[in-house]
């Protein structure tokens, strides 16, 4: 059979891939638009991750779309409401239906003669969502599952960084001894029973912060075992701001705008305020923390080593974290491990901690597009050598773009400028008559680092600098994470502004023609 045709075609279904199709098929009417989501169901992370208390570590108006209303007055939100909130996003834009679900893409070859794409997808499963039947051409592949072909003029890698298949995963020393329940929060049981139980808590990240008091209510005793603290920060469950728009009976459009505007300006002021002046900063942060904990908690546990903003800060929604530790259903140790034992983990200090479960939240991999393997007229294409064209299109590969969110704010505002500047550079070539654009830097273009390596140093980001594109050296291929800086370049730029090559594709195929058409 031949390959099914579309002019995009999206790979992912997670707050990136419904943001790029709702663009797209807002702004090119008529464009045919095909979204390939792996599981069964939309949300991406928020669909896959399923530990107690999973939330947004980034207040909602700036994590939800630009293009919908964050409605609740809570500052952040559980990952089932966020993974609805998306799907109901892509059911009101007309995404949720060009969704075929259970499909993962497996590689993608880009054809500079016919200036198209040629992708292969293994379907892993119907899925449960609409949209789930296939329409590309089957076949057999070689493990013996089935195989879908795709045609697409563009292509957007939309499957954030995160490998859904293996976790980062350190080996502890004796952990082989241990007789006890190991959990990593991105392979959550679905029926692990904790109540009553004694659990740690390996980590200091979002995820070891929320699971703290998610589990301390019914656990027997939580305790974080952290080898250096992280900045925490407390904010209010409930924004006062939105709480008194909504009293006024403000329109839920005009509420989502003052107040997300308002986040925005606060993010950004409160990071560049901690990079220019780390020590006033990091004075602040503490005293917060010490008015939130009292003088029953050893404030050791929260003075990180790092100056605030070189990773990333952790909220605190109500001070729940706090209110745990200083209640004693929690606690907090400081300190290496030692060696693993029958019952629980020995530290290096001597201390003993006994526990039924560990739950090892030491991070998570890198891994971009997927693990599908991406090629430009059957060449592989190593993008660990390759910059990023305003942070949105891979140099020297044709026609994709990949959707790389923040580090240092929410990754939706990211997200949804990367969507709209796709939207914009897919009417221009069609205005134009253009079958290709090729974003072509120097050399010179192009730093040792990565685009995370100067960011954060996280020990997901240190391990993604082997895996992400490299940082450019000047604009257009610099990537500043600076929300109003993107926002300038990417939605007011001109879209032709030089480094950005478009072409005709040398031979037309009938697919084309009726693009043309149309």
């Amino acid at each position: 059979m031949e390959p099914q045709h579309v002019d995009v075609l999206v790979i992912g279904a997670g707050i990136s891939g419904i943001s790029a199709a709702s663009h797209v098929l807002r702004d090119n009417p008529g464009a045919s638009v095909v979204v390939l989501e792996r599981r069964a169901r939309v949300g991406g992370t928020w669909d896959l991750f399923r530990y107690p208390g999973i939330r947004s570590d980034s207040d909602m108006p700036t994590f939800g779309f630009g293009f919908r209303p964050w409605r609740d007055a809570r500052i952040l939100a559980d990952g089932a409401e966020i993974r609805q909130y998306v799907e109901d996003a892509a059911a009101d834009r007309g995404v949720l239906e060009r969704i075929r679900f259970g499909r993962r893409a497996v590689s993608a070859n880009f054809d500079t003669s016919t200036g198209r794409w040629s992708v292969e997808v293994e379907v892993e499963g119907e899925g449960e969502g609409e949209g789930g039947g296939g329409g590309g051409g089957g076949g057999e592949a070689e493990g013996g599952g089935e195989r879908e072909s795709y045609s697409a003029g563009y292509v957007v890698g939309a499957t954030g960084y995160y490998d859904y298949d293996a976790p980062y995963r350190p080996e502890f020393p004796g952990e082989a001894d241990y007789q006890g329940t190991l959990v990593h929060p991105q392979q959550w049981p679905e029926r692990l029973d904790y109540e009553g139980k004694r659990v740690v808590v390996i980590g200091s990240g979002a995820t070891a912060v929320t699971l703290l008091p998610a589990m301390a209510e019914d656990a027997a005793k939580v305790t974080l075992l952290q080898r250096s603290p992280t900045y925490l920060l407390a904010l209010p469950k409930v924004d006062p701001l939105s709480s008194v728009l909504q009293k006024l009976r403000a329109p839920a459009r005009l509420t989502h705008k003052i107040v997300r505007t308002r986040n925005i300006a606060l993010q950004r002021g409160s990071y560049a305020f901690c990079r220019r002046y780390p020590r006033l900063a990091r004075k602040v942060l503490l005293g917060l923390v010490r008015a939130q904990v009292g003088k029953g908690v050893d404030m050791r546990h929260f003075r990180p080593k790092y100056k605030p903003w070189d990773q990333r800060l952790c909220v605190v929604p109500g001070g729940d974290l706090f209110k745990v530790l200083k209640s004693g259903k929690a606690a907090i140790a400081t300190d290496h491990i030692d060696t693993f034992t029958a019952d629980g983990i020995r530290l290096t200090s001597g201390q003993e901690l006994k526990a039924d479960i560990v739950v090892t939240a030491t991070g998570l991999s890198v891994r971009l597009f997927g693990g599908m393997e991406v090629a430009v007229d059957g060449a592989p294409v190593d993008i660990t050598n390759r910059v990023l064209y305003k942070a949105v299109l891979v140099e020297g590969v044709p026609n994709m773009s990949l959707v790389i969110g923040y580090t240092n704010a929410s990754w939706t505002l990211k997200a949804d400028l990367a969507a709209a500047y796709t939207s914009r550079l897919l009417a221009h070539m069609r205005h134009h008559g253009h079958d290709i654009a090729t974003p072509v830097a120097s050399d010179a273009d192009r730093s040792e680092f990565s685009v995370m390596g100067e960011a954060l140093t996280s020990g997901y980001i240190a391990r993604a600098d082997q895996v992400m594109p490299r940082q450019g050296t000047r604009d257009p291929w610099r990537l500043w994470n600076n929300y109003y800086r993107d926002r300038a370049m990417l939605q007011n730029a001109p879209i032709d502004d030089g480094p950005l090559r478009f072409e005709k594709a040398d031979a037309t195929s009938p697919a084309q023609e009726s693009t043309r058409a149309a």
